[in-house]
């Protein structure tokens, strides 16, 4: 059985939690609290600890794009990346470039920069031009690009009381993702923090 070290705050556990019930893969999740790590976690992903980690027999995986990746291939059905290759190597590229955009999250969140609020909009201004002309971040199917951001949009609106109302594209991206039960699901999670 998989076991899952998780934090329901975490945006980065989201995305194992998403990508999970999308699979439908039974598993256990072990919570971790933030604010006073465990000393096992931290030997589980050292030095800092971070959730998600995954642990299965003996096999342990740190972070949530390699978790997802890994998922994706130990469970390939149903896939979260796309059948056409070109789409698939898309959605990698906007995984591995996640940070332009969390890190603009994390600027405000954090109030790291006094222009921080100008950062997440150009943030969410680049996102919204992407889904102008497609209906999900790689092309025309849901992947892991999809998984990889949603819990950071949810939690923009809902914890950092962002208005997604200018973003038209990603409000209507959102909407088609809050019909699939594992997104929902998160938004709970989110609304309950």
């Amino acid at each position: 059985m998989i076991t899952i070290y998780d934090a329901p705050r975490c945006p980065f556990c989201a995305r194992v939690r998403i990508a999970l019930a999308d699979k439908g893969i039974e598993h256990e999740l072990v919570r971790i609290d933030l604010d006073s790590r465990p000393t096992f976690i931290k030997e589980l992903n050292p030095p800092s600890g971070r959730v998600p980690v995954l642990e299965e027999d003996t096999f342990v995986l740190p972070e949530s794009s390699v978790i997802n990746e890994y998922l994706e291939e130990r469970y390939p059905d149903p896939t979260l990346l796309p059948a056409d290759p070109s789409e698939r190597a898309l959605a990698r590229v906007l995984i591995f470039r996640f940070d332009d955009f969390g890190d603009a999250y994390y600027d405000v969140f954090r109030q790291r920069v006094p222009d921080a609020a100008e950062g997440l909009h150009r943030a969410f201004t680049a996102l919204d031009r992407r889904l102008q002309s497609t209906p999900y971040l790689a092309g025309a199917t849901y992947s892991l690009a999809d998984i990889a951001y949603v819990p950071w949009v949810c939690r923009a609106e809902t914890r950092l009381g962002f208005d997604l109302s200018p973003y038209e594209a990603i409000a209507a991206w959102s909407e088609r993702l809050l019909e699939r039960p594992s997104v929902a699901a998160e938004r709970d999670v989110v609304l309950s923090l």
